[in-house]
């Protein structure tokens, strides 16, 4: 028989649950690894959501050789305790597969200094967002939240409290401000801002209205800028607490100071420490001039400039660089362990394909796919098992693209890449199925260069991917005729109007197109008479080239996603991408950056295509708006071909079996952070079975 309970019974019941409910409370949070269904985003929690998830409180533990890893870091104070390092509310990964442990060094391999260097650099990258597994999802990173106004002119972000650079002072939203308004927009130090970091074309207003919320407002709606710095490379955020004392519109004494250590004035100092360019790959101090960063640390200031990154630079040469783990960095996993695990990574350069295929196959490197071409792909396979590594093939989002150079220095052979007939000519003459056999394996698809990813867009038809890639020779010959070449002597080989033979070299290199890509354009080419050569060269020779305009024929990997291009409309435009893409059109785009006073006047398809990719960054992707603006962007592409696609296939990922917590990406996309590694911070070394040690 039931007996209801004495009023002081009730008491003492009532008295236990509260204590059980405390103890509960304080006790440790559970190790959850894989997917957590109770959090808001797959494998990421905020601390408060973990623990009312879990009804825990978190406990948190360093790495144990993190004191001695902070020694390594040139300039950098003792360390405090972990608890005075942690923002109160730090971003918890729940690792893939299981809880790691710390230490191991990650090797991995690099071209140069600055060129191939992407899959290191995105190990250890960090934005105010990043993007989730399925490349779509916009989840928490830097910035812990953030919300928009109705008409998306107006972007709140919250930052964590509590965050601190790798030398320990504070990270706030000061420091954004900084960047866009002290950095980015003094012509001192980046001569011209990038559109993406503009809006409607002019500046956007960077506010910090607290140490921990920071206000875009924009000048048109700009509904992806979010998914924007998911993306991006350029890092939106730099340690005003260090450059503001050589910026000589902040510090009256700027210049005062920098001479004193030697530099020429305040901007000299800002520009060694954050460089002239949003890409944040350049040579660190330590390899630009190793006296001058003794002699800031001699002053009490760091080597290189402060960082929120999982790993901070501590040597660096031409032979490679050295990393060690931020004793700052803002996440942890589950049960509390600070990231990231692995204590460091060595980046060697190596530009000789054939070499680093023999590293990879003898098992020296723990992770790639930067410059690992589908070529390679056999013999990289064959030697899985003795080199204790394996492979995957996915699906790229770019392919090789050629382009010719649109304000060519020489001005008639300008005038006939002007021509649609012989950039059409030049596209029919491709064997894109030649090229699907010999450099792809027959993995991949005869693709037009669209600007969009065609797989992943859904506004890109079928007509747009196949406008003018069905290889025809005779087709060729003849529109060729037509643009006015013409083979007076039977040699085989076209001449241009003045009678001089038309010959055409592609310069290219290995991070850019396979070799065998080249070799096959160059001979169809040639069939049809316009004779072309090629020659291998480095990226970094390939690019100054570029840059300098004294290339007639470019080439790299191009193509983008829909998410990418909804906020950096670079590619549509003059001269279609940085430094580091494919680029024509050179003088067209100085035309439009001097308004007239300089350069080449583009044709009007370039204005009619500003109009659309204005409006295009002003609309909600996905919306059927945005879609139709999106399908007249692609169509006046594959209409103007001053892209030339070839065969969209698949690229290898390479990975060491010893690399612990490592998920195969879904796609191989410079444009989503290179293969966009999935959560990096939480992969772990082992050896046959065994944790890996120093």
């Amino acid at each position: 028989m039931f007996r209801p309970m004495s009023l002081s019974s009730l008491k003492y019941l009532g008295a236990m649950t509260l204590l059980a409910t405390a103890v509960s409370a304080q006790a440790s949070c559970p190790a959850v690894a894989g997917p957590e269904a109770g959090s808001s985003f797959p494998h990421l929690f905020e601390k408060a959501e973990l623990e009312a998830t879990h009804n825990c409180s978190m406990k948190f533990s360093e790495n144990p050789a993190i004191q001695s890893l902070n020694k390594r870091i040139a300039g950098n104070p003792a360390l405090p305790s972990l608890s005075q390092r942690l923002p109160s509310e730090p971003l918890v990964i729940a690792p893939y597969q299981t809880i790691g442990q710390y230490g191991g060094v990650l090797d991995g391999i690099s071209k140069a200094t600055e060129s191939g260097t992407s899959d290191l650099l995105s190990v250890r990258h960090v934005n105010l967002t990043r993007f989730s597994d399925d490349l779509t999802t916009v989840v928490p990173n830097v910035a812990k939240s953030w919300a928009w106004n109705e008409d998306f002119t107006q972007l709140t972000m919250t930052l964590r409290k509590g965050h601190k650079w790798s030398d320990g002072d504070d990270f706030t939203a000061e420091d954004i401000a900084f960047w866009y308004n002290h950095l980015l927009m003094d012509k001192n130090i980046i001569e011209k801002p990038k559109d993406r970091f503009l809006s409607a074309g002019k500046p956007m207003k960077v506010e910090a209205l607290n140490d921990t919320t920071v206000r875009f407002s924009l000048n048109a709606p700009m509904p992806a800028l979010a998914s924007m710095f998911a993306q991006d490379y350029a890092q939106p955020f730099q340690p005003k607490h260090l450059l503001e004392k050589f910026h000589p519109k902040l510090n009256k004494n700027a210049d005062k100071l920098a001479q004193s250590l030697g530099f020429d004035n305040g901007y000299a100092v800002i520009n060694f420490y954050y460089g002239q360019s949003d890409w944040k790959d350049v040579p660190s101090p330590l390899l630009k001039d190793k006296a001058a960063s003794d002699r800031l640390v001699k002053a009490g200031f760091t080597a290189i400039a402060p960082t929120l990154e999982s790993h901070i630079v501590v040597e660096e040469t031409l032979e490679g660089r050295r990393l060690v783990a931020n004793p700052y960095f803002f996440q942890t996993d589950t049960a509390g362990n600070q990231l990231p695990y692995i204590n460091e990574i060595s980046e060697v350069f190596i530009g000789d394909e054939d070499i680093q295929t023999a590293r990879l196959i003898s098992g020296e490197i723990d992770y790639k796919t930067q410059a690992v071409n589908l070529p390679s792909a056999p013999v990289l396979l064959e030697n899985r098992k003795t080199g204790n590594y394996q492979i995957s093939l996915r699906p790229t989002v770019g392919m090789a693209t050629f382009a010719f150079n649109m304000t060519a220095k020489d001005k008639e052979k300008s005038a006939l890449f002007n021509k649609h007939d012989f950039r059409k000519a030049m596209s029919v003459a491709i064997d894109r199925d030649r090229i699907n056999e010999v450099a792809y394996f027959k993995l991949g698809k005869p693709t037009q260069y669209t600007a969009f990813d065609g797989d992943t867009t859904p506004f890109v038809t079928k007509q747009q991917k196949q406008s003018n890639i069905s290889f025809d020779a005779g087709k060729a010959k003849k529109l060729l005729a037509q643009a006015g070449l013409k083979d007076s002597d039977g040699n085989g080989t076209l001449e241009l109007p003045s009678g001089k033979e038309l010959k055409l070299t592609i310069h290219y290199t290995t991070q850019g197109i396979p070799t065998e890509v080249a070799e096959i354009v160059s001979a169809n080419w040639t069939d049809v008479g316009v004779k072309t050569t090629i020659k291998e060269v480095t990226s970094d020779e390939y690019r100054n080239a570029q840059s300098a305009n004294e290339l007639e024929v470019h080439n790299w990997t191009a193509g983008r996603p829909l998410s990418n291009i909804a906020t950096n409309t670079e590619t549509l435009l003059p001269p279609y991408d940085s430094f580091f893409g494919l680029r024509t059109g050179l003088l067209w785009a100085q035309y439009r950056d001097s308004n007239g006073a300089e350069g080449v006047k583009p044709p009007a398809t370039v204005e009619m295509m500003e109009k659309l990719a204005s409006e295009f960054v002003q609309l909600q992707p996905g919306s059927s708006e945005s879609n139709k603006v999106g399908q007249k962007i692609a169509q006046r592409m594959v209409d103007d071909l001053f892209m030339i696609g070839t065969v969209k296939a698949v690229a290898p990922v390479y990975r060491s079996n010893k690399l612990a917590n490592f998920e195969t990406p879904k796609t191989n996309s410079y444009e989503y952070y290179r293969a966009y590694p999935y959560m990096p911070t939480q992969w772990f070394l082992k050896e046959d079975g065994k944790l890996a040690s120093n």
